[in-house]
């Protein structure tokens, strides 16, 4: 794998923005461009895998529950997924599964979970606009699901899911097993980033690649851990501002910076774990 910078006519330089005021000539990390679906396609598998190894790293993992898609590149009605009841943190590339919307595995010699296909099959055929989604059994986002509130701007962290993450209630702790009622939660899903299944748990899901849903993911069971143990202290919440928050997500909560926030994460797990290319 090569994980040398790019040369300097793929350096980053067009567009201020508020990491990047003035850097003429600096490599600035951007989003790739393909030459080809199947380096696309191979892209897209390397950043499944290498989500899976991070959520293990992150003890994201609870026993079978867990599940990380993304659409393929040139069959949008198929997406990847990781293969049933693995641990995340031996998932390679070529373990992964290739499955259709009626959970037919296409590529692959695992089984798929049911209850995670018919929920994230529901989610991308609902929404065109998704390319990835990520669902884990985490302790502080079960454990905010089971209060069924949307999360406060109290940091900057959580202002970045200011008016982008829903509460859903439709089949609230129930096994989603049943095609018509995967549908009724991806509806309800709306046009956010993350939701919060109330009585299971957080989704989130990324527009432009499978390190935006990742990161997004990240940032939301952080979000529900700090404010589960702010208020944890009985004092008030200080609120910041819907002027300041709508700020904050202006700047922080775009699939660009989701996109960055991801790369140092992915840059240490590509290059101590390079099994996962496999």
């Amino acid at each position: 794998m090569d994980m040398t910078p790019p040369p300097a006519s793929q350096k980053a330089s067009e567009k201020a923005s508020v990491y990047q005021p003035s850097q003429q000539g600096l490599y600035f990390p951007k989003p790739p461009v393909f030459q080809s679906v199947e380096e696309e396609r191979l892209h897209r598998k390397q950043r499944l895998a290498a989500v899976c190894r991070v959520f293990a790293r992150y003890r994201y993992e609870y026993g079978f529950a867990g599940h990380v898609t993304v659409r393929d590149p040139e069959f949008p009605d198929r997406f990847w997924t990781n293969p049933f009841a693995m641990d995340f943190g031996r998932v390679r590339v070529s373990d992964l599964l290739l499955v259709d919307h009626a959970g037919t595995v296409l590529e692959g010699n695992w089984a798929v979970n049911q209850a995670g296909f018919v929920l994230h099959s529901a989610i991308h055929q609902h929404h065109p606009h998704v390319l990835a989604s990520c669902h884990m059994h985490t302790a502080n986002g079960m454990a905010w699901a089971a209060l069924g509130r949307p999360l406060d701007p109290i940091t900057q962290t959580a202002a970045g899911f200011y008016n982008d993450h829903a509460v859903i209630t439709e089949q609230a702790g129930a096994v989603v097993v049943d095609r018509e009622a995967g549908q009724a939660v991806a509806a309800a899903f709306g046009d956010n980033k993350a939701v919060i299944h109330q009585n299971h748990g957080l989704f989130t899901v990324g527009r432009e690649s499978v390190d935006e849903a990742a990161w997004w993911f990240i940032a939301l069971e952080r979000a529900c851990e700090i404010q589960l143990k702010a208020e944890a202290t009985g004092h008030p919440l200080k609120l910041i501002s819907p002027e300041a928050a709508a700020h904050s997500a202006k700047h922080l909560a775009t699939p660009m910076a989701a996109w960055l926030h991801f790369q140092p994460i992915y840059d240490a797990v590509a290059r101590t774990e390079p099994d996962l290319f496999d």
